[in-house]
């Protein structure tokens, strides 16, 4: 669902959330033939949830900012049943990236975060920096040997660090992700593209001829 909605063509939007309810009707099917639910509970309780989450929108409470709705949406979740902790309900099978946001922003809730943007990316400069104190260390690993333990702690804190970057930039981690290495396929396809043009094979030109070709398709896909 994610790629369709980046790549813009609402017929597959249509294609995959057409996959995703079929995923709700059939998971909720499966619970009312146990006897411990229905579809009908599952519309209820999203409805519920809503109202609950929104006192803005559906009661009396104010807010007329998007900083001020998130601030008593978080209290609100706070409080439910099941919340307890900083981190409740952040589970461990959540994609890096996502788990990582989502573990910053319960943080962030009960105060612990960075204030500005420039001091994430300050925080950020300063992980870099330990990467490559510990990389000029432990040297350049042999292939198929496992990778320097202090390497891959720093390298860790640095996407960590990214993540926190770009929670404050308001831009979603995983989308930015994604959307770049879809750039670089279409770059790197684009510049075997122009090589074979020119009679070359690619994958035989030496790393310098490859970046030209490489910034060749840049231009060309601006």
């Amino acid at each position: 669902m994610a790629d369709a909605v980046l790549s813009g063509d609402a017929d597959k939007q249509l294609d995959e959330l057409g996959d995703l309810l079929f995923q709700v009707y059939f998971l909720s099917l499966l619970l009312e033939e146990e006897g411990r639910g229905s579809l009908e509970q599952v519309a209820r309780r999203c409805h519920e949830k809503l109202v609950r989450r929104h006192p803005h929108v559906f009661g009396e409470v104010e807010a007329e900012t998007a900083g001020r709705v998130l601030e008593n949406w978080d209290k609100i979740k706070a409080g439910e049943e099941g919340r307890a902790g900083i981190f409740h309900e952040v589970g461990d099978e959540l994609p890096a990236l996502l788990r990582a946001r989502k573990l910053q922003e319960r943080a962030a809730a009960v105060g612990f975060d960075y204030p500005t943007l420039s001091q994430a990316l300050s925080d950020l400069a300063s992980e870099l920096d330990e990467v490559v104190e510990a990389a000029e260390v432990a040297g350049q690993p042999a292939p198929g040997t496992e990778p320097d333990n202090r390497v891959a702690e720093e390298i860790g804190d640095v996407l960590f660090a990214c993540v926190n970057v770009s929670r404050l930039a308001r831009v979603d981690a995983e989308l930015a992700l994604r959307q770049a290495a879809g750039r670089f396929r279409e770059r790197v396809e684009l510049a075997a593209s122009l090589a074979e043009a020119d009679g070359k094979a690619f994958s035989e030109l030496t790393l310098a001829e490859q970046d030209s070709y490489f910034d060749r398709a840049k231009e060309k896909m601006r």
